[in-house]
């Protein structure tokens, strides 16, 4: 097992291969500290892990990760690595497994070690890894020594999308060490913030499991004007939180402009006030990220087309709620939002919006609690969110808890360090998320819902086949055209639109189309269609024509031309 860890470590991690070969020398280096220590009993550890910044793991690994694509880029081309289901499920138990070529720690010792001066390590399991001379020789360094001396165990539990088979070969060779069986963090799965996830529909496709995000098959989309709440997609950051109506409170607080600083509200007086109702579709800004990884591989859930979903949400109008407390319009003021849902050092999902568009009574923001007629689900934000009509829907935060007015935006990792887009120039090595704006307005799009990509389609009786699909734009603009081609461009065909009558800038949910397109002769004889679809919006924005143009880092805004390749019969 030593030789073919070994082997595999050295072969992913290339110019990093002094990790793998100098492992056991480091052990061998710090054996003399192997002094058994004081006993940490696994809450102290818990504890120590969140003080110090559990959250912060998440830039290990990312790190971890940008230096294997540092070094595949740097590397001469070599055949693929072909992932044996053996190794992966051997891998992922390497930080569960003694190494007896290695030396045993006690907490004691690895919390002695949490500065560049005595070294940085980090306990998972039962693996002791020294990460000092990475935090020391790459970016976000500064970041990971909020975690020196504990254990990444908690956060593991949490962002368990980052538990992949890379990440852990290169991992493993940081290990310097085994950990004290009774300093091991237990990670209960009955005691788990997963433990209580709710039950989802059966048509639902997970893209991840923890947290749970999903989209329904892209065919069903095109078959209701309002989206089944069982199966609207489901985007999730964090755990699902239980909350209970007669204990539920929403924090307003005042820290920049006029108004009454603090004030709460129960849900019954959420709902004694006016009651708005306004179809809006929400989407994910990472909708349709699977077809801008053809280009170039992106981090992100792969998402194909259905991370959308249109509604009709009800509840009451933040504007009447802020003008009640005294909030007077400010152009340089935002709204913050607070989730009840926690990362592991109870840090809450956050996102913000320009007060502006928070006070328009155009703008449709509402504290929503009903959904297409009921109460919201708990996968949904029962038993409030905040709906932003028109925006990303990372900013429609659920299970809400909190808003604040202040001088600034949100200071969440989700306002600013994600949701953003770049050039197709920028990568990993050179992003700097503070120089880009947080995606708030959408840009247009649409999906062809059916046919499915390879279906076998039939031609009717007058030479033609049907298309269905959806159609948005951000902002509130107008869908006001979608064009169809099924020869490359040379020719093109309007879509019938289905469409709420409203005027234009409040124009918030979806439309649907429906277009016939014409069959040539040489098109029966080859069989094979590419159908391309395009939407204009009231602003006269078109969608691009190629992913190529509008490849980002993180796989956002994916809007280019869609298109599907079917079989005609």
């Amino acid at each position: 097992m030593r030789l073919r860890l070994l082997c595999t470590v050295s072969r992913q991690l290339q110019r990093h291969r002094w990790l793998a070969t100098s492992a056991t020398q480091r052990g061998q280096q710090h054996n003399k500290e192997q002094e058994t220590g004081k006993n940490f009993n696994n809450g102290v550890v818990y504890g120590a892990a969140t003080v110090g910044g559990i959250a912060a793991g998440i830039l290990l690994f990312n790190e971890l990760d940008k230096s294997k694509r540092r070094a595949q880029c740097s590397t001469p081309a070599a055949d693929p690595i072909e992932t044996n289901p053996d190794e992966e499920t051997e891998a992922r138990l390497w930080h569960s497994t003694k190494r007896e070529d290695l030396p045993t720690y006690s907490a004691d010792d690895v919390g002695k070690h949490n500065n560049h001066e005595a070294g940085i390590w980090v306990t998972y399991g039962v693996g002791v890894y020294d990460v000092t001379e990475f935090a020391a020789n790459h970016p976000g360094g500064d970041k990971i020594m909020m975690a020196a001396g504990s254990a990444i165990d908690p956060f593991w539990a949490i962002f368990q999308q980052h538990n992949t088979l890379e990440v852990l070969e290169l991992l493993e060779g940081f290990r310097i060490g085994n950990l004290n069986q009774v300093d091991v963090v237990v990670v209960d799965e009955q005691d788990s913030p997963w433990s209580q996830e709710p039950k989802r529909h059966a048509l639902l496709k997970a893209t991840s499991e923890r947290p749970f995000n999903a989209e329904p098959p892209i065919a069903l989309l095109s078959d209701n004007f309002l989206t089944p709440n069982d199966y609207f997609y489901v985007r999730n950051h964090l755990p699902v939180p239980t909350l209970l109506p007669e204990e539920y409170e929403l924090e307003l607080d005042v820290e920049s402009g006029e108004g009454r600083p603090q004030h709460k509200l129960t849900l019954d007086e959420i709902k004694a006030l006016p009651k708005h109702t306004v179809t809006a579709a929400i989407m994910c800004g990472g909708n349709r990220r699977s077809e801008m990884t053809r280009v170039k591989p992106v981090k992100g859930l792969s998402w194909g087309a259905g991370a959308v979903g249109n509604a009709k949400w009800s509840g009451a109008r933040l504007c009447d709620v802020l003008r009640a407390q005294g909030v007077q319009p400010n152009e340089k003021l935002h709204v913050l939002f607070e989730g009840a849902d926690l990362d592991p050092t109870s840090h809450p999902y956050g996102a913000s919006i320009p007060l502006s568009k928070a006070l328009d009574p155009r703008g449709d923001v509402l504290l929503a609690y009903e959904m297409n007629n009921q109460p919201l689900s708990r996968d949904h934000g029962y038993p409030i969110r905040v709906i932003v009509p028109g925006t990303v829907g990372a900013r429609n935060v659920k299970w809400l808890t909190r808003i604040i007015v202040a001088d600034h935006e949100s200071d969440s990792h989700w306002q600013q360090n994600d949701y953003k887009g770049f050039s197709p120039s920028t990568d990993w090595d050179t992003v700097d998320f503070s120089k880009s704006l947080a995606i708030q307005s959408m840009p247009v799009t649409s999906a062809i819902c059916t046919p499915m990509p390879e279906e076998r389609v039939k031609i009717d009786d007058k030479g033609c086949i049907t298309a269905r699909g959806y159609a948005w734009s951000g902002g509130g603009r107008k869908i006001v055209r979608v064009d169809l081609t099924s020869d490359g461009g040379k020719t093109w065909h309007v879509a019938e639109l289905e469409q709420e009558d409203l005027p234009d800038g409040r124009h918030y949910g979806w439309s649907l189309w429906t277009a016939r397109l014409p069959i040539t002769d040489e098109q029966k004889k080859d069989k094979h269609i590419e159908i391309w679809a395009k939407a204009v919006d009231s602003s006269y924005n078109v969608q691009p024509e190629a992913f190529e143009h509008i490849w980002n880092l993180r796989g956002v805004l994916a809007n280019a031309y869609h298109r599907v390749k079917v079989k005609l019969i």
